[in-house]
């Protein structure tokens, strides 16, 4: 109950209230926080899935020289640790994107402009915290399960589990649009896995392929997002939804609304 009064007063945020995000654009190397971010993309890309050799990062921190040019946001749970993080690339001009030296694009298709597009990358979630870990299920970095951990930190069980799942991902694209919609990007480039695709197309964010499939640190689909076809669709669908996506204010009795509406559902945890 007190949870409730938190989100109904805004003291919590009113779809996410059990995670915090931070975003740090080019941080300086060695900041506290990007180390930290650093070092849960070591313990993902190189301990657990190998997509990177380990030998490589002898002091436990994974890095490229992306990082001094990319938008960084950090998911934590209610203790601190950094349970998910995100990055968003914007190169400096005369550098490439890094799909560009793993990805193909369709015959004849029209890149937009570069200097309104931005690729999002280095998108990882803690093992704890991922869907199917310790479940027999499919373990993806890029996707959220909220176990016996994540309980411990405020999440749930059973359909609550899995509308957080969901919500996880949707706060870290939500500080990334925030930033892209402050520094004038309105193109997004992704390498995706199928089982991420399939997550933002059911949230209502369907991608759009702009080239076959290949491997990327694994096997993965290049994708488009316009955000100006985004915030269309979003506004369309839910306008609760493209306020809350822009921190607009809303009325108190829609928030009223919002949270009786989840809890009636079982998607809320008060």
């Amino acid at each position: 109950m007190l949870l409730f009064f938190q989100r109904l007063f805004g003291r919590r945020d009113l779809l996410i209230p059990h995670f915090e995000f931070n975003t740090i654009a080019r941080a300086a190397p060695g900041s506290e926080l990007l180390t930290r971010i650093h070092r849960l993309r070591y313990e993902v890309y190189c301990m657990e899935r190998a997509f990177l050799d380990a030998a490589a990062y002898p002091d436990g921190i994974e890095s490229d020289h992306w990082d001094g040019h990319a938008a960084h946001v950090a998911a934590h749970a209610r203790d601190g640790d950094i349970v998910g993080t995100v990055r968003l690339v914007c190169p400096a001009e005369g550098q490439a994107f890094p799909f560009e030296a793993q990805c193909e694009v369709f015959d004849e298709l029209v890149l937009p402009p570069r200097a309104e597009s931005a690729e999002v990358s280095r998108l990882i979630v803690q093992k704890t915290f991922r869907r199917g870990a310790g479940k027999g299920g499919a373990d993806s970095p890029d996707g959220v399960e909220t176990d016996a951990r994540a309980r411990r930190h405020g999440g749930a069980s059973g359909n609550a589990g899995r509308a957080n799942d969901s919500l996880l991902l949707l706060g870290m694209y939500r500080a990334l649009y925030r930033y892209s919609v402050a520094n004038g990007i309105r193109y997004w480039y992704a390498a995706m896995e199928r089982s991420l695709g399939g997550s933002l197309d059911k949230m209502g964010f369907p991608p759009v392929p702009i080239g076959p499939e290949g491997d990327y640190y694994g096997p993965v689909t290049l994708h488009l997002v316009d955000l100006r076809d985004l915030e269309r669709r979003v506004a369309a669908a839910s306008p609760f939804m493209m306020a809350w996506f822009r921190d607009e204010k809303m009325p108190f009795w829609l928030v009223v609304k919002t949270l009786a509406g989840r809890a009636l559902r079982g998607a809320a945890r008060f």
